[in-house]
């Protein structure tokens, strides 16, 4: 059902069973999946894909001009997986030259009201992002990532898979897969074990990352201590995760115990 009072362009592509409520304004170049649903006062505009049967709520802002002053009106996309929650006020923006020209929402995502996801981000599948979460241009924020209210990401920061922030945090290091971070700038506090369960993962696997856990951030050199990482820790997957998270963007600060 469209309402009639809603505004969409006749370009606009816009499959079977989406719903589309009173006063939602869809630009031309948008394409929206099957049974999505699309609340009251909701604006959808730029080179956007939004897939199968999300939920967008009003006064969600969705594919507008990103907040960079280097941006130029030039075309860049914004694409949105399926099964996505969009809450109330989110605001969500395409990429930018400079950037790669692509934002990227993966599925089953849940933005609580307010989140914002800024230009060239990158978003995985089964990511939370609760409310007045803020994440700054170029972030990367792996599958089953959860951050808690009132958290900033700072730009360019990589959160790891399954990774867990609490409230009022300001994310200004990596954080590490299966990582827990708080506190006032993001110091690591272990690891997301009730996550890890949630998982199904063995305990026999959870033992062996928490103890490669230990060795890896028993003091602050982390590159001798990687170095020093037995093979028998680096056989294992999920240390294996750990290990690659580290050492694929050395220019990054990473979360540890010792940040301040």
């Amino acid at each position: 059902m469209i309402h009639k009072t809603a505004i969409i362009d006749s370009n606009a592509k816009i499959s079977k069973d989406v719903s589309i409520g009173p006063y939602t304004v869809i630009g031309p170049n948008v394409e929206i999946g099957e049974e999505t649903e699309i609340k009251s006062h909701v604006n959808i505009t730029g080179n956007t894909r939004i897939g199968k049967n999300n939920i967008i709520y009003p006064f969600a802002s969705i594919g507008n001009d990103p907040q960079d002053l280097k941006f130029q009106g030039e075309e860049t996309k914004l694409e949105i997986g399926h099964n996505n929650k969009i809450r109330e006020y989110v605001t969500i923006n395409p990429g930018t030259r400079g950037g790669g020209g692509l934002t990227k929402v993966g599925n089953n995502c849940l933005f609580m009201v307010s989140a914002h996801i800024a230009h060239d981000c990158f978003v995985g599948s089964n990511v939370i992002l609760a409310n007045n979460v803020p994440l700054g241009g170029h972030a990367h924020i792996d599958d089953g990532a959860i951050i808690g209210g009132n958290s900033a990401v700072q730009q360019f920061t990589r959160v790891g898979k399954s990774a867990m922030i609490g409230g009022m945090c300001g994310v200004v290091r990596d954080i590490i897969p299966y990582g827990i971070a708080h506190g006032n700038r993001s110091i690591l506090q272990g690891l997301n074990l009730i996550g890890l369960r949630r998982k199904n993962i063995p305990n026999k696997e959870i033992m062996i990352l928490t103890d490669a856990y230990k060795e890896i951030f028993k003091n602050e050199n982390l590159t001798e201590n990687l170095n020093n990482l037995s093979k028998d820790f680096k056989s294992n997957e999920l240390v294996a995760e750990v290990v690659g998270f580290i050492e694929k963007d050395k220019k990054r600060p990473i979360c540890t115990p010792f940040s301040k």
